[in-house]
């Protein structure tokens, strides 16, 4: 996948559109909350790979405000949850397709 704006927006309103569902899927099960969700995982690794998305956006070209803007609130979110990224020695973006199927057992 191309490094571009577009696909940039596309993860961003998949993210969005993933932590309201994620929401809702948290009151279905009684109200716990979301740090106690097991998809909280997931939602940290996705956020982890679209804040990296956009840092390499942002290096490759000149971005509008409004772009940088959103780049710098996901930056800020995964600062907040990076503890809850699954743990090992090599972010998940920059892992191979052998070694992402390691991790997951595949």
């Amino acid at each position: 996948m191309a490094i571009t704006v577009q696909n940039f927006i596309k993860l961003a309103n998949y993210y969005n559109q993933t932590a309201k569902l994620m929401s809702a899927i948290c009151i279905q099960k009684g109200g716990i909350a979301i740090e106690n969700y097991v998809g909280r995982f997931y939602m940290a690794d996705l956020l982890e790979y679209i804040r990296e998305y956009g840092r390499r956006l942002a290096e490759s070209e000149k971005l509008p405000n409004d772009i940088i803007a959103v780049i710098k609130k996901f930056d800020a979110e995964f600062r907040r949850v990076y503890k809850m990224t699954t743990p090992t020695q090599k972010p998940l973006y920059e892992m191979t397709l052998e070694e992402f199927e390691k991790v997951m057992n595949i």
